[in-house]
């Protein structure tokens, strides 16, 4: 099997892992949003495979969140805006974390994996706010005034991402070790 072939198929197995991962995450929810279990497999998948495949597998994670109504109540307020933002902070935290691996693994693979594994939330979660912010901002401030919020941008640091990302944090953080594991065992 030549480089390609063996890459595609490693890169749709990645994919699969990733939809198979968002659909039962969907059940552990802290707040409105089920935690993003399939960073991991992005960050392996991008580290192993190239930032290319980081995207990709992002993209495949936005997807399956709009087909599995993660998104369904940002969906109501604004379709094309939840569609933009669910698929750019997927693609984006793909493409970021592979590009982190592969300039800081010319350097030290750990550092490097550690790296990815904290970019890909950070991004993620970033792109989330910033879409937040651009897209449904007067929702989000009604949202926050009902639950007693002093104001907006508190309610979606602290009350939509805050909890979400710090649990998404630590898991690529406790788990980072493991894909420096599967890193090695790949390039055997």
């Amino acid at each position: 099997m030549n480089s390609k072939t063996k890459k595609l198929v490693g890169v749709g197995m990645f994919a699969a892992v990733v939809v198979v991962l968002q659909l039962l995450g969907g059940g552990i929810k802290f707040g409105m949003f089920s935690i993003s279990l399939v960073l991991i497999p992005i960050v392996v998948g991008a580290a192993v495979y190239g930032w290319q495949a980081g995207a990709i597998l992002g993209g495949v994670f936005g997807t399956a969140v709009l087909l599995s109504g993660d998104a369904a109540s940002f969906m109501t307020i604004d379709p094309a805006g939840t569609i933009v933002v669910v698929l750019l902070k997927g693609v984006a935290c793909g493409f970021f974390s592979g590009l982190v691996y592969k300039y800081l693994s010319r350097k030290n693979r750990v550092i490097a994996v550690f790296t990815s594994a904290v970019i890909c939330p950070v991004v993620n979660t970033g792109v989330f706010l910033l879409g937040c912010y651009v897209f449904f901002m007067d929702t989000i401030s009604e949202w926050a005034v009902g639950l007693g919020f002093d104001n907006a941008v508190t309610y979606m640091f602290i009350g939509l991402a805050g909890v979400n990302f710090l649990v998404e944090l630590g898991v690529n953080l406790l788990l980072a070790p493991m894909i420096v594991r599967l890193i090695k065992l790949k390039l055997k």
